[in-house]
Parts: structure tokens; C-alpha cells; sequence
């Protein structure tokens, strides 16, 4: 299994009551949030669902030490001595956020030099949609 980071693009304006449900259901109810999720299938389906609003890859753990450094306000890593060593335990699911008091939403700045085009999937030069790995430049710019 694999982690999952989640951002929000696009705004709920004239968007879907499903959609609006769906995003509902993995956190995400204001542009620029990022949330972490696990590759099971019932996540792959709620992302199908949003993949015109959102954008999601596969995050690193580089990336993810960065996020919660900068934006996840943990003061204290509790029986993990570094953030290394969560991170390493988290991206294992040996660990989660809710143990060391981090909340499942990350608010993160809008990206540097702005998104490609909030109306175009990934694949298209735009945003949307799975990117894979490029998610870890795109996190690295709204961190």
C-alpha cells in the first residue's frame, strides 16, 4: 500500500451535490488543503469522483517530512524521538497522524508560479487529476 497526498484545485462553486459529498468525505472543503490517504479502493473511487477538482499522488517521504515540519503545527512526536522516524513509521502504517496530535488536513499555501491550468487534467498540461510522483514539486511549491 501506498500514501496518497490529496489537494483541492478548483472551488465548490457549481460543483455536484456527489462531488461536494465526496470531497466532504475525504476532508476537503477549502482550495489548497491537502489531505493523506491510503490507495485502497474506496479512495480510488471517491478520487475518480472528484478527479475534475482535485489532484493526487504519491507522496514522499522527503515531502512529507516538509509538510509536517512546516504545516502540520506538531509540537511533540510523542514515542517517536524525530520527525524522521514518524515519517518512516507513517509511510510503513506503522504510525498515524492522530498519534502525535496532527490534524488530517494540511492548509497549504497556494503553489509558486501559480497552477499549470485548473481546467485541464494532469496528462493535458493542466492540474487535475493523478500525477504520481509529480506531486512532491507541486507540494514543494505550496509548502
Amino acid at each position: 500500500m501506498k500514501r496518497i497526498a490529496v489537494v483541492k484545485v478548483r472551488g465548490s462553486i457549481r460543483v455536484p451535490q456527489t462531488v461536494k459529498d465526496t470531497m466532504a468525505m475525504i476532508n476537503l472543503t477549502r482550495v489548497n488543503h491537502c489531505v493523506l490517504i491510503d490507495d485502497r479502493d474506496t479512495y480510488k473511487g471517491m478520487l475518480q469522483k472528484a478527479k475534475d477538482y482535485i489532484t493526487w499522488g504519491e507522496v514522499s517521504p522527503k515531502s512529507m517530512e516538509r509538510m509536517l515540519t512546516k504545516r502540520g503545527n506538531v509540537t511533540d512526536f510523542g514515542k517517536y524521538k524525530t520527525v524522521e522516524a514518524f515519517v518512516e513509521a507513517f509511510m510503513k502504517f506503522e504510525g498515524e497522524l492522530d498519534e502525535i496530535h496532527a490534524g488530517p488536513v494540511f492548509r497549504l499555501s497556494p503553489p509558486k508560479k501559480g497552477y499549470e491550468s485548473t481546467k485541464k487534467p494532469f496528462a493535458k498540461k493542466g492540474s487535475l487529476g493523478n500525477r504520481g510522483e509529480a506531486i512532491n514539486q507541486l507540494l514543494a511549491r505550496m509548502i
